[in-house]
């Protein structure tokens, strides 16, 4: 938990966020992610010209998620940016933000559906089917049935 009383006690201008933080395994045990290094964070909360306490803040990290081909299980390199009102997320009458909470709604937008480290497709492939990479779709022999067929939107 992150106190704002100073700041909203006018004590101090803004809050510095500069620290690690690590997400309690429960609150991704049953999704995409397998582990989830330590969440680095750099920003501040300040209170604007409106009045408001906004956040900005950068955050980065890694999870470990299964690759889309291979599902072994790899390393994901995340990083996003926030510019958003505290009071949107913090809890009401409150004057703490859970810091923890916040990253971790932010940190499941990161997951992505899906994620390759596999260059080399040759492997990938069996009786009548291989894996092509988005380059090869230009020689699909499909293209031209796909062009020319009646769309009645």
């Amino acid at each position: 938990m992150i106190s704002l009383l100073e700041i909203l006690a006018g004590t101090k201008e803004s809050l510095t966020l500069d620290g690690s933080y690590e997400i309690d395994k429960s609150l991704y045990e049953n999704s995409d992610i397998k582990d989830l290094d330590k969440v680095e964070i750099k920003g501040t909360i300040k209170k604007e010209i409106d009045g408001e306490l906004y956040i900005d803040m950068i955050a980065k990290g890694r999870m470990l998620i299964n690759d889309s081909i291979t599902l072994e299980e790899i390393w994901f390199p995340f990083f996003f940016k926030i510019h958003e009102k505290v009071e949107e997320i913090s809890e009401k009458d409150k004057n703490s933000l859970d810091i923890i909470e916040f990253l971790w709604q932010n940190i499941v937008l990161e997951v992505p559906l899906r994620y390759t480290k596999v260059e080399n497709y040759d492997k990938y492939q069996g009786d009548g089917w291989k894996l092509v990479s988005e380059g090869d779709l230009s020689n699909n022999p499909f293209r031209e049935l796909l062009n020319n067929e009646d769309r009645s939107d």
